[in-house]
């Protein structure tokens, strides 16, 4: 397992196309000159990944637990950048997100983190279905995404992980244009949202029912 302290300087690069997410991950964690790493820098590096990759970066950190409010500051940029996925959008994001910034060594670190699982990924990814990764079908994965995202901002418990691996691995299936690991994301989006109704059914019904046995005394 990757040790989160280490510098990306001291250890080796993994060997990855330049194309790739993870490789212009490590890149952009890589450079030492750089103290803060601000979300229009990164809407400026991605390029045309640009839409996928944000959804990318701000679905993986709630694959794994947070805590209280974390996933409500990473849903708000899901909730937008999902609706212009959906509306067939150029990627945009207004200045009091785009403006957000957070410094280089803890985005390092998660890229340390991530990097190794991710590379796996891609090498299993290849272009393929690419009917679903295009309009309209990428419409459809923007209002999945839009979806998922507006699970992952309210506060429901343990409303935060599924989705958020639902979005990353759609995330990835546009960015590779790879319908096999669109279907699998929509596999899963549609079992979270199965799962976190049950959850947020099951907390109503418990709440009818003490409601119930007050008014009963």
């Amino acid at each position: 397992m990757p040790d989160p302290s280490r510098s990306l300087a001291e250890g080796d690069v993994p060997s990855q196309d330049d194309h790739r997410l993870s490789a212009t991950l490590l890149r952009i964690a890589s450079e030492p000159g750089r103290e803060r790493i601000f979300i229009r820098d990164l809407l400026r590096e991605l390029d045309h990944r640009a839409l996928a990759a944000l959804l990318f970066i701000f679905a993986v950190p709630n694959t794994i637990p947070v805590p209280p409010g974390v996933s409500g500051v990473l849903g708000a940029p899901l909730i937008f950048l999902g609706a212009q996925l959906m509306l067939g959008r150029s990627p945009w994001l207004p200045r009091i997100i785009a403006d957000r910034s957070f410094a280089r060594t803890d985005f390092e670190k998660v890229v340390i983190k991530v990097g190794p699982w991710l590379g796996k990924a891609e090498k299993l990814m290849r272009p393929r279905l690419e009917i679903l990764a295009r309009p309209p079908a990428e419409y459809l994965v923007g209002a999945m995404v839009l979806l998922l995202a507006i699970i992952l901002f309210l506060p429901i418990p343990l409303g935060n992980m599924l989705p958020a691996i639902a979005i990353s691995i759609l995330a990835l299936g546009l960015i590779e244009r790879d319908g096999i690991w669109i279907l699998v994301g929509t596999l899963t989006a549609i079992v979270s949202v199965i799962i976190v109704s049950g959850v947020v059914a099951a907390f109503a019904y418990a709440a009818w029912l003490a409601t119930a046995a007050i008014f009963s005394l």
